[in-house]
């Protein structure tokens, strides 16, 4: 994947930098965006250089916004020429319970662009330079079960949003699927705080008896997924909805709480 480039929206921290890591491993150029987290983004690029001696470049841009997805894609492609591989990592999430009434206008926007039309930004951006190529590789994230467009109670607006993600992912799939690109969510178990931008041999080490498999999930859990799904040979793979949980029924604990 040497002459490989990844688009990685919110790549500055947690789940999408260990996935900027996985793939720069793998001699991929990585591009990350991000909205506040400019020093963050900016000590990434420099660990990926010197690290894993690859091209890497940070872009600031809120991916709620459609001028900035615009902006950042034509700054992208202007520094690499192309662009192979789309995570769309980024997407606001209210940690606050509270119910579908209690959102005003701009917060359900916010949530609803940043996590949906924020994907359709990008993608319509990024889609035709990849025919042109014709390969690419997208990848959205989701939410344990939301190909099932389950309720999530306090989470109505992400849910929504995701859940809509999860059913143009799909679309998009059969859509691209004779340009060579594949389309595939991956949906993240109940991995919060530091264990985003941890590694797997430190969950190893820990025991968390609500995961079947006996620890806590990682970001290197993730992005073994992913960059295996940006790999040559995942091209049979495609609008698949992939849990990485651990075994753990994420939604069905958020209901009892």
């Amino acid at each position: 994947m040497d002459d490989k480039v990844a688009f990685i929206t919110g790549g500055a921290t947690g789940i999408g930098k260990r996935i900027a890591y996985s793939l720069a491993n793998n001699g991929v150029s990585i591009i990350i965006t991000y909205r506040k987290s400019k020093k963050a983004a900016l000590a990434l690029v420099t660990e990926l250089q010197e690290r894993y001696h690859i091209k890497a470049l940070a872009l600031e841009g809120d991916a709620s916004s459609e001028k900035d997805c615009k902006q950042v894609t034509e700054l992208a492609i202007e520094a690499f020429g192309h662009i192979d591989m789309f995570i769309h990592n980024a997407g606001p999430y209210m940690h606050e319970r509270r119910p579908m009434t209690g959102y005003s206008s701009d917060e359900w926007n916010y949530i609803m662009n940043g996590n949906l039309n924020g994907f359709f930004y990008f993608a319509k951006e990024i889609i035709p330079h990849m025919r042109r190529r014709s390969w690419g590789r997208i990848i959205t994230l989701g939410f344990d079960r939301c190909e099932t467009a389950p309720g999530w109670i306090y989470r109505s607006a992400f849910a929504a949003a995701k859940s809509g993600l999860t059913s143009l992912t799909r679309t998009l799939a059969v859509e691209e699927a004779t340009n060579g690109i594949t389309v595939n969510m991956v949906c993240p178990g109940d991995i919060i705080g530091e264990w985003k931008e941890e590694e797997i041999i430190v969950a190893k080490g820990q025991k968390d008896v609500t995961v079947p498999i006996g620890r806590p999930g990682t970001g290197e859990d993730l992005a073994r997924v992913i960059t295996f799904l940006c790999d040559e040979q995942s091209d049979f793979i495609t609008g698949s909805i992939i849990p990485v949980t651990g075994g753990k029924d994420v939604l069905g604990k958020i209901h009892k709480t």
